[in-house]
């Protein structure tokens, strides 16, 4: 096991948490990133170099996410077949919750585990209602419920290293990016509870909340938007054919002929990374299929809401709310998903695993 730690203008929060970690597990292999700190953070770095770990990184400041997949990258060339564990450099994850998500990481099983916070006692507002919106927004777009989405400490199996390098975002949006395409490409999510740690109300962050909230929020947001824009399109096109034509089946039926080609164009081509894996015929089929069976759900929802007087346009809206997440977990799992080498072993256990009550000994694996 190899603990990675990616540090950005550290404090002595880092050389602190190299020193329990060797208190702990004296023979530890611990990498250490720096981004692009500077000279003035140089005797920081040096320091935790004397106490045994690698340190690699680079001139100029290039985010979070650059630096794990640099340190990914260093690890798979270097020190090869060994699982990863991150933590981050300012004090927030303690030596006995780094050794508890190790002991959970499973080499055998395709899966990343996450120690989640219960943000119970004091927690600083920003943190806490970062992750909230996060948590609800992942969840509109996925179907997933994740109770921790921005924690930072993380465990994963060696054979996972390829995988987390392909996976786009240099900056604090990687974290979430991960999560989102973890399914999609095969892996489970599993979690261990850990404690929630904020050293003097979190001071030691470098998260910009404007820059990096719209990257973190950025995928998640264009999910809802492709939707969104697609219902747009469907209620405008429902509308004029039922001043047309007076049917409400027509009405629903040509409605979603014309917002199912735009939102499936849009989809494949913008929204899912790996929308144009696969060829435009194999997911057109699939995704039209779903697009029948959506609309025979929307239409039987909207005659039950016209069989209870409610009127044509509020009943539309309400059946759309109900079937807009369905149609998300779907496009996301089956039809715009990569197929990695991991995907068969990882259907078998494709779900968020709660390993914190699990048989798994505190101690690290090497």
């Amino acid at each position: 096991m190899i603990i990675l730690i990616p540090a950005y203008e550290p404090d002595q929060q880092l050389p602190a948490l190299i020193r329990s970690i060797r208190d702990a597990e004296p023979w530890a292999t611990v990498v250490v990133v720096d981004d692009g700190s500077g000279p003035e953070y140089k005797d920081v770095f040096d320091g935790v170099n004397a106490l045994g770990c690698h340190v690699i990184g680079y001139a100029r400041n290039r985010g979070k996410g650059f630096a794990l997949k640099t340190g990914f990258g260093f690890i798979a060339d270097h020190l090869p077949g060994r699982n990863v564990v991150c933590a981050d450099s300012d004090g927030q994850h303690t030596i006995v919750d780094i050794l508890r998500v190790a002991a959970a990481v499973q080499p055998g099983l395709p899966a990343m585990v996450l120690g989640t916070r219960n943000f119970t006692g004091t927690v600083p507002a920003r943190s806490k209602l970062g992750n909230t919106a996060t948590r609800l927004l992942f969840t509109l777009a996925t179907g997933e419920r994740i109770s921790d989405t921005q924690t930072g400490l993380r465990g994963y199996p060696a054979a996972m290293l390829p995988w987390l390098r392909s996976v786009r975002g240099e900056r604090y949006e990687y974290e979430l990016n991960l999560l989102l395409e973890a399914k999609q490409s095969g892996y489970a999510i599993g979690s261990v509870d850990i404690a929630t740690v904020y050293l003097d109300h979190n001071s030691g962050s470098h998260f910009r909340p404007l820059a990096d909230s719209i990257r973190i929020y950025g995928p998640l947001l264009k999910f809802l938007a492709s939707s969104f824009a697609a219902f747009l399109v469907d209620t405008a096109v429902f509308l004029l054919l039922t001043l047309i034509t007076d049917s409400l089946l027509v009405a629903v039926v040509g409605a979603r002929a014309v917002s199912s080609a735009v939102n499936f164009l849009v989809n494949r081509r913008m929204v899912f990374e790996h929308g144009r894996d696969k060829t435009a015929t194999a997911t057109g089929v699939r995704y039209f299929s779903l697009a029948i069976v959506l609309l025979a759900a929307n239409c039987g929802l909207i005659s039950i809401l016209d069989a209870l007087s409610m009127a044509a346009l509020p009943a539309k809206i309400l059946a759309e709310i109900a079937l807009l997440t369905v149609s998300y977990v779907v496009q996301q799992r089956f039809l715009f998903s990569r197929r990695t080498a991991g995907t068969a072993a990882g259907e078998a256990d494709n779900q968020t695993l709660d390993l914190s009550r699990g048989h798994h000994p505190g101690t690290l694996r090497r």
